[in-house]
């Protein structure tokens, strides 16, 4: 049965003017035009929209609507009308300037000041940093200096920065800093464009509106939990970046533990954003801080070698362009992790991440403790399969709920089998970037799915003691795996020692 999405449709979000910093550069033309276009097709932005790009080129801005039109043909996820693509270009205008320079906010705010002269926008403004983070804190600085962010007269303004929100916790306190000495915590969107991902926010309907599942989600039902993000492609062209990075930094204080913070909240007093933001800020920060022999025992750090995913031959990462050739960074990490707190007790988290595996899968499991006797005296507890609830968030979204059943005859037989929930099974939606939810979210001021300052800053504080005792070992510790596999040995052995293994990435 399809179940149409258009049976609620939202209201438009209120009129802004959409200022991009970086406009020429790809996320602008892969993510943010076409979720833009994709908002305009489903009436959600009002007619007093307009988009600024702001990038160093000197150009016109018709030359500008016309680099966009062509990357709305080659990257848009849905086909386009070309009414709808010819109201939004009209929309655009375009200022150039290093973003360094004090000249080029006060071209943009004369920009500005012109667009809204004739109250199309009502003088709302959003900043998006579609650049390197690096550029984060000074676009800040810039605008509130120009007079840029200041609210008046009923107006909003509001960033928007998009992870990684630092490279340790020292940088991500450092940016917080300088963030909130210009701006209101409120103004502040920090973007992970995983939770625009629907079953990733289907995670708290999942557990707070179905009276099934909160009694069960606790320390007494639930052996252990398993997060999971891998993922086909190799470092590619990335090199410079990610070999400064690796996967825990990349991966872990963001993406993962987004899923983890919503598997392990509390309930939140009601659905509003300092609630829920309050909840899983707290679910961070209960983590347990472990010591640096614990760090080394509780995780793996891997490179992957040569081999093949799929057809596709994949290099060493070593050898990859722009790579250190002795290079210490990880391209896959796994960590064993403790929540402490009454809900969570003696639970284990297992998170793993990954580049060149051989299934691009992110999903969560969670595993139910096993009965606690077995009744059928012929049947032992290891012939039972496991009771597990595995929400999967790409590339099939949907859950599934593993049991076992008596398979038919006059024996008593058991077989595992699965009741299967799938989106596009259920629901009619159009593809989209993922960045649809968050930039509507981000205009009509709901921040349920942007991080605070104090979240960021917890998840750091759990990640570091591992950042801190790799560094310290070196090449010691660091294990490989063949490119196109389920990733090294070791990963498997961190969850056999706890009498446990890894969901496979094979399984459906």
């Amino acid at each position: 049965m399809l179940i149409s999405n258009e049976t609620r449709k939202p209201p438009a979000a209120p009129p802004c003017s959409f200022v991009i910093f970086g406009a020429s550069g790809d996320l602008t033309r892969r993510l943010l035009l076409p979720a833009l276009y994709n908002l305009a097709a489903t009436g959600l932005l009002s007619e007093g929209f307009s988009i600024v790009g702001v990038a160093r080129h000197d150009q016109p801005p018709e030359e500008f609507r016309l680099q966009l039109q062509d990357s709305l043909k080659e990257f848009a996820t849905q086909a386009v009308d070309p009414e709808t693509a010819q109201w939004l270009l009209s929309c655009v205008t375009y200022v150039s300037g290093d973003f360094d320079n004090d000249e080029t906010y006060a071209k943009l705010g004369r920009e500005l000041d012109r667009i809204e002269q004739n109250g199309r926008t009502k003088g709302n403004r959003l900043f998006y940093c579609a650049t390197p983070p690096a550029a984060f804190a000074p676009i800040a600085q810039h605008l509130a200096k120009a007079g840029l962010t200041r609210e008046e007269n009923g107006a909003w303004r509001r960033v928007i920065i998009e992870k990684p929100f630092g490279t340790d916790l020292e940088s991500a306190r450092e940016l917080n800093r300088k963030l909130l000495a210009v701006l209101k915590e409120d103004q502040i969107f920090r973007m992970d464009h995983y939770l625009g991902k629907e079953t990733v926010q289907n995670i708290l309907i999942l557990r707070f509106a179905n009276g099934l599942f909160e009694p069960v989600w606790n320390r007494n039902h639930i052996d252990h939990v398993q997060i999971t993000v891998a993922e086909t492609v190799d470092v590619g062209t990335r090199g410079k970046f990610y070999d400064v990075t690796g996967a825990l930094r990349d991966m872990v204080p963001n993406h993962l533990f987004q899923l983890l913070s919503l598997v392990a909240m509390e309930p939140p007093s009601r659905f509003d954003a300092n609630a829920v933001r309050s909840e899983k800020a707290e679910a961070l920060d209960s983590i347990r801080q472990v010591t640096e022999k614990e760090a080394i025992a509780m995780s793996v750090r891997a490179q992957y070698r040569g081999g093949y995913v799929g057809d596709r031959e994949i290099t060493s990462y070593r050898k990859s362009p722009d790579v250190m050739p002795g290079s210490t960074t990880e391209t896959f990490a796994a960590l064993k992790l403790e929540v402490d707190n009454w809900r969570w007790a003696g639970v284990p988290f297992y998170l793993r991440t990954g580049k060149a595996l051989n299934k691009r899968r992110s999903e969560i499991v969670i595993k139910f403790k096993n009965a606690p006797v077995s009744m059928f005296r012929n049947l032992s507890m290891d012939e039972l399969g496991d009771n597990d609830l595995v929400i999967r968030i790409q590339p099939d979204e949907g859950m599934v709920l593993h049991f076992n059943a008596k398979v038919p005859g006059p024996e008593i037989q058991t077989v595992p089998v699965g009741m299967t929930f799938q989106y596009k099974d259920y629901f009619e939606a159009a593809p989209a970037t993922g960045y649809e939810t968050l930039i509507y979210d981000c205009m009509v001021g709901d921040a349920i799915l942007y991080q605070r300052a104090d979240g960021v800053e917890a998840g750091w504080r759990a990640v570091q003691p591992f950042l801190d005792a790799w560094e310290k070992a070196g090449p010691m510790g660091m294990h490989t795996y063949e490119a196109g596999s389920d990733g090294p040995e070791a990963s498997e052995h961190l969850l056999e020692k706890d009498g446990r293994t890894w969901r496979s990435l094979y399984n459906g």
